[in-house]
Order: structure tokens, then sequence, then C-alpha cells
């Protein structure tokens, strides 16, 4: 064998010998056609692959009546693929021959790593170190192969692909789980929806799903993404892969599966119980500009929109509805409010406009040209109007009984009306009307064939957000380790490093005397410890506390009170601080996620913040224009806007303190796990916002605040 190994390769590279190998070699393909581990020659053989294929087989001189060589070793040449279909240990002897001889990439079939236990995460760390140790490139383990639809590279042991005649077309899919690239590819067929490339990603113990498109990102055969994710790992080169897709006008759209218990299991903040691992893979998605549907068709079916819809911050986007079947329509109209989406009637303007074409709209929210009767010059005029008037974001056509045997009479002006006007247009097609769903495909307008997927699909068009650029910068994850709390008052010293103001604090010692408090009283009382987080839950508060002598008295009673709920806990210290009101609390917190990195949370303060779980969320750090956009999407906040007449609260002031929060994660002398000030007290409009609570969780192996502050600037009234 001859041929030079390409150490390590990455993105056009990486793309030649994983999507465009001019050879491939199937490692422990088998001659029985019943066998799993048979079907890639067959189907490279009927796809018409170009490219030289080896049958590797050491038991066999021939299979599938082609020759078999008995090992990787002795080809004619080195193969910029190697497809192992072997069992599990013979797949990591393989992939080191694969190594060893210069293999670019390697495609593993086999599972029984991580997720067989203990023993099965010693074999996957085996396959990493082989990758890293000779720079082959591995795609899997548990990876069903990959597909070039273009270059007739039918790379895979997915049944689905013995399907004949594969469409083509500019989408590329890539996915954790094998078995959902045939199913996208029968089901796209069905529906007109063409591919470059399907890519099955499996165990990620190299190649992920953000290097893989990354790599294809200048292919012009390659018009937008659908990602399958069973989980956020690798998500720096995620994120990296979707600004650029952005960048380049490529639109990503994603289905996630996967809720885990992790991440709540060791937080100790409201924040981490309101931010959980699906939450925060949300949050994650969309500040990359990924739309994320709940629906497996609306992932086929979003693309088109994607393309004709860029994304962009508005106020709440109204959707306008033109419908030849009422019936149909309030299906769609229902499943658009469910997601939050308004459906608004049409403008006086507008009104006065259609009535001009012979067009009675009505006093309702959606235009029934049902009466009409179903033609062409009637339902082209109502779109016509629509796609021009000013208050509608995206027209949506919801065609009826016509659309099956007729769609002349209601496909054809959709189409054309598409074709004339630039504001995003939709169809939903109400009958099972195949013939009427492949014309509009064609013609690239956006169709759906369930009120469901409708909803699902203009819902997460809508709601997608430009990417953010500054978190073009790594931000590492979460360490392992549940780390360790520090006590209030060291919190409030690590949250006045970045700007966030709090309320003054005097930390004072169970049983001695009360000292002059440099605040006035009344005051409220609070254990010091770093490990009770929740102090209202063990008894660890006192409110509206008139004088010293019942401040000793409540002292005293915390301190019995707590050590009773929690045997074993000594308190010794308490925290005074004076009683603070405002106008509205909020919470804000940071989480560091133990995969997407460091998260902001804005919500709803107080004790019962959990219960209704109004909160917004974003990727870590935010500037003050994504504080504000956080600001009205928590509705509790409104009253604090002046709401009927309410006393205006410093919203302001609140943006400035989430940017502040935000701004732990970019410490690099700490490593902030979780923050959060519950609440931050909200003055009237012009006064400010203090914390008044204060909880900080930090990476275990990282310094003692408290030793690296000035202690008389940041501890006012610090009694040792």
């Amino acid at each position: 064998m001859t041929g030079k190994a390409i150490k390590g390769c990455t993105g056009p590279a990486l793309a030649e010998a994983l999507l465009r190998p001019r050879s491939v070699a199937l490692v422990g393909v088998s001659d029985d056609i019943a066998k799993t581990a048979a079907r890639p020659l067959r189907f490279l053989r009927r796809a018409g692959y170009g490219g030289e294929v080896y049958s590797v087989n050491p038991t066999r001189a021939t299979v599938q009546g082609e020759p078999a060589f008995a090992s990787l070793s002795v080809l004619p040449e080195r193969p910029d693929h190697a497809f192992i279909l072997t069992g599990t240990d013979a797949a990591i002897a393989a992939l080191e021959e694969c190594g060893r001889l210069g293999v670019p990439v390697a495609t593993i079939l086999a599972g029984g790593f991580s997720e067989a236990g203990e023993a099965g995460a010693e074999r996957e760390k085996r396959l990493a170190e082989i990758g890293r140790s000779y720079g082959v490139r591995v795609l899997g383990p548990s990876s069903i192969g990959v597909v070039n639809v273009h270059e007739r590279l039918v790379l895979t042991a997915n049944a689905a692909f013995a399907e004949p005649d594969l469409p083509e077309g500019r989408v590329f899919v890539a996915s954790h789980s094998g078995s959902l690239i045939g199913a996208l590819l029968s089901r796209g067929k069905a529906r007109g929806v063409g591919f470059a490339g399907l890519v099955s990603v499996g165990g990620e113990v190299d190649l992920s799903v953000g290097e893989i498109c990354e790599a294809t990102l200048d292919d012009p055969k390659v018009g937008g993404y659908l990602l399958f994710l069973e989980s956020m790992r690798n998500a720096d080169a995620l994120r990296r892969f979707a600004l650029a897709a952005a960048e380049r006008c490529k639109p990503v759209a994603a289905y996630k599966l996967g809720r885990s218990a992790e991440a709540a299991e060791l937080a100790v903040s409201h924040t981490g119980a309101l931010a959980g691992e699906d939450d925060v893979a949300d949050t994650f998605l969309r500040d990359c500009g990924i739309a994320r549907v709940e629906s497996f068709d609306g992932l086929l079916e979003i693309l088109p929109l994607l393309n004709r819809m860029p994304a962009k911050s508005v106020r709440q986007p109204a959707v306008g509805v033109v419908t030849t079947t009422g019936g149909g329509a309030a299906m769609a109209i229902d499943q658009l409010a469910i997601r939050g989406v308004r459906v608004a009637a049409p403008s006086p303007d507008t009104v006065r406009r259609l009535a001009e074409a012979g067009i009675v709209a009505g006093e309702g929210r959606l235009v029934d040209l049902t009466l009409a009767g179903t033609r062409y010059d009637v339902m082209k005029a109502a779109l016509g109007v629509m796609q021009t008037a000013p208050e509608f974001d995206l027209v949506l056509a919801t065609v009826g009984s016509s659309a099956r045997f007729q769609p002349d009479l209601a496909v054809a002006p959709v189409i054309d009306s598409a074709r004339e006007h630039d504001k995003p247009m939709a169809a939903f097609i109400v009958p099972e009307a195949p013939e009427a769903l492949l014309r509009l495909n064609a013609a690239g307008v956006p169709c759906f064939r369930a009120p469901e997927s409708c909803g699902d699909v203009i819902a997460a068009a809508l709601g997608r957000r430009p990417p953010r650029p500054e978190l073009a910068a790594s931000m590492l994850p979460a360490p392992a380790g549940a780390g360790r709390t520090i006590d209030e008052a060291e919190a409030y010293r690590l949250f006045a490093r970045v700007g966030v103001p709090h309320a003054p604090v005097a930390v004072l010692t169970v049983g001695e005397p009360v000292p002059e408090l440099p605040f006035a009283y009344p005051v409220v009382a609070k254990v010091l410890h770093p490990d009770i987080a929740h102090k209202t839950d063990v008894g660890g508060v006192a409110l509206n506390i008139a004088d010293a002598d019942a401040l000793a008295a409540a002292m005293a009673a915390i301190r019995d009170r707590v050590e009773a709920a929690r045997p074993g806990v000594s308190v010794r210290q308490i925290l005074v601080q004076p009683m603070t009101r405002g106008v509205g609390e909020v919470l804000i917190g940071l989480r560091r996620d133990p995969q997407v990195g460091p998260v902001v949370m804005l919500a709803a303060g107080g004790v019962l913040t959990e219960i209704y779980r109004d909160r917004a969320l974003r990727l870590a750090p935010v500037d003050r224009d994504t504080a504000l956009e956080m600001i009205g999407e928590v509705k509790a906040l409104q009253a604090l806007a002046g709401y009927r007449g309410r006393t205006a609260g410093d919203l302001g002031a609140v943006a400035d303190a989430l940017v502040a929060v935000s701004r732990l994660a970019l410490l690099d002398d700490v490593t902030v796990l979780e923050a959060e000030i519950n609440p931050l007290m909200v003055m009237a409009d012009g006064q400010g916002a203090v914390a008044v609570d204060a909880l900080v969780r930090l990476a275990t192996a990282d310094a003692d605040i408290e030793a690296q502050e000035d202690d008389t600037e940041n501890r006012s009234g610090r009694n040792r």
C-alpha cells in the first residue's frame, strides 16, 4: 500500500475524506446479504459510486462476488475512508490498523462503548487515544454511516437506503441517531425534499455534529442544515458552526431529544431548578440562531420557510390567515396560539383594500373565502393584498378540499403570489393532497400537511433570533464535581467586583453583645453559613427587628431553629441588613452548564419563583440590549413598567445588574458554577436596584474569595 497519512484532517480536507472519498474500504463486510454488514457494498454498487471500493474480510477470498482482501495493509492503495463493520473488539484493532496506515477517516458501526458501562467507557477511551495518536478522524462509534447523494456515496448500513433514486437537493442532515437519517430520507422523498448529504454521528468520540457540518459550509451544493440531537456534547463546535452558517445565510434547524436530571441534582440555586437541561439546550440553540422544532414533521418542513425568513429581532410577530376552509384555518390558528404566535386581524386599511378587490373580509381574524368559492382570481387577489399589508410578518394560506383534485384553483395562486412578493408566505393543506404538496415544495413554498407541524414550524421560524457574534469565543463548561458554596457576605463581595450594588451588611457573632450598627433599625437577620443556601427553609431568617435587644434574641432563635433543622451544623455568625423595600423583586442568576457553559437567567423574585417558572434565559455574557429583551419576556415584570397606574420600577437598573451578573462568567481567577441574587430589590424608576440576598457556588479548586478582596471596602460594618 502507498499513500501519505493526513494527520488530523479538518475543514475541506475532512469533507473530502468523509463525504467525497476517492476510495473506501469496507472492513468486515459480509457475504451474507441478510446481514447488516453486507449492506454498504450493495448500496454503493446500486447507487453507482464512482470511486474504488475495497472489501476487507480475512475469512473469504470473495464477498458478494467481488475480490476480498485479508487486511487493510494488503490493499493496493491507502483508502481515504474506512467503514469498520466488525464487532466491538475487532473494531478497535481495525482502527489501530487505520492509524498505522494513515487512513484519514474511519467510521465505526459497532456499539458496546460508553453506553455499555465501565468496560465500554474504557474501550471508548482507547478509540479516542488511537485517533489522537495517529491523526485518524473517527466517526462514531455507533455510526450507521454517511451518504453524499450528489456523489452517489451511500456508505451506510441503514436499511432505508435500499430506496432507489435517492432525492438530490441542498439539505444536509447530521444526526446522533443512525436510524433517523433513513427516516428523514424516506419521509423527505415523499414530500419532495432533496438531500445533499446525511451523516450518522453516533457517539462523537471524535467527530461531532458541529465539526462535520462546519466542514461542509463552503460546499455550494449545501443550502441548509437539519440536525437531530440527543445531547449538547461538543457545544463549542456546534456554536462555531452555527455562527459561520449564519454568516453564509445557510439556515440551521434542530430537533432536540433528551432530558436529564443531572443538572438539577447538582443545583443549589433557584436558577439551577428553573434552568433545566432542556431549557439550557433551548437557550443555546436560540442564541446560536438555530431554529428548534418540536415535531419530526416540522424538522422536514422548516427549511423552505427559514430560507424566506432571515432571523431578526422584531416586536411580537403577527400572522395573517387566508382560507378556503374555516375549520382547517381554526385548527392552524389553535396550534399557532398555543405556541404564543399572534394571529392578527386585517387592519381597517387592509379591509378596505380587500373590499376594493371584491373580497369581504368580515370582522374576524382571518380572511375566509369559503363562501366566495375556490377560485384562482379570488385567492390570488386576497393573497396579494395580505402580502402587502404592513401589519403581517407572514401570511398563511389554508387550502381545503380543492387542493386534492383541483390544485390549480387554490394552490397555483399561492405559488404565484409567493413568487411576486417578498413577504414570507406558507400554506397548510388540509386534505391528503400529495400532488399539491409536491408542487408547493418544488416551487420552494413552505407547506404543511398537519396543523401541528404548521404551528410548530411557523413558531420556530418567527422565534428564531439572530445569532450573537460575541458567543464565538469559547466559554468553558462546568468542571466535574459539586463545587463549594461560599457564604452570603463573601458572595456580596464577588458581586461587587462586577458592579452589582447590595444592601449594607454587618456580620455579628451569636452570643456576643450586639454592637452599634452602621445603619438604622428595623433590620433583617439571616443565618450566615456556606452550607445553608435556602435560609427560610430552616428558619434562618427574622424580619422587622426593631432594636438591639430584639436583634440579640432573634440571633439566638435563628441559631436554635437552624441547628434543630440541620443537625451537625453549628451556627456562629449572623448577617444583618437594613429592611429594604422597593416596588418589586426580581431574581438574577448565572449557571455554568456542564455542556454549553454559562447561562444567565432573569425571573420574578421571591421564594415562589420555582412554582411560576416565569423567566428568560440567555447564554452569558449579555449586553444591555439583550438584557432589556429578557426583561420584556418575563410577564411578571410588566407590573414594574407602571402597569395600570402602579409605581414604575427602575428596569434600567435591572438591566444593568443582569449585564453585571453575566460578567461573572468572564472572571479568570475563579470559576463560578452558580450565582444568584434573589431578590434584587427594584426601587422606583431612577432610584436603582440593590441585592438583598446572594448565593454563589464556586468550582472546588478556586481560592477563597475573601483573601482576594479588600475587606474594608466591600464588607461595610463587618464585626469580627
